[in-house]
């Protein structure tokens, strides 16, 4: 399989599905498994969007291309959702800036690289990482800023309702 390239393994379907439920066409690898190429985006976008922790993603521009709803609402103040499509150097300090430029220099360098850590926020408790998005091919595409809280689950498991 090709490296950067997601693949789902599948067993090829008995019959063809019902008009409308393109499932995606059969390819092999090269070691001969059987997969299903599907586009995937509205699931990418649904798994951004119910993400609690803002993602505001990038283009190799800077510029902001993409809010999910957490990130309109944390950035509110600061524009919400106007921000987008404007400079992200709008939004930071020259001295950040220049560590933004230096990170996607980072990542151009080699496919193998595609998450540094970046901040350590203690009043939130989270830890800030800045990641690489890459096309199927490997190609540098963008950049986001991930959050990951590191607070216990206080909620109960499995809680319905």
């Amino acid at each position: 399989m090709r490296k950067g390239v997601r693949y789902i393994k599948a067993k090829l379907p008995e019959r063809r599905p019902a008009c409308g439920q393109n499932r995606g066409k059969p390819v092999k690898t090269e070691r001969g498994d059987v997969v299903i190429r599907m586009d995937l985006s509205n699931y990418f976008k649904s798994i951004i969007d119910q993400d609690q922790c803002s993602v505001v993603i990038c283009s190799l521009e800077h510029e902001i291309i993409y809010m999910n709803p957490a990130a309109v609402e944390r950035y509110g103040k600061r524009g919400g959702a106007g921000i987008v499509g404007q400079s992200i150097f709008d939004c930071h300090n020259r001295q950040s800036g220049e560590l933004i430029r230096r990170v996607v220099d980072w990542f151009l360098e080699s496919v193998e690289h595609n998450r540094i850590y970046t901040f350590r926020n203690e009043k939130e408790n989270k830890d800030v990482y800045m990641i690489a998005l890459r096309d199927g091919t490997g190609t540098l595409i963008g950049y986001y800023e991930k959050h990951e809280y590191r607070d216990v689950e206080t909620g109960k498991m499995y809680q319905f309702d």
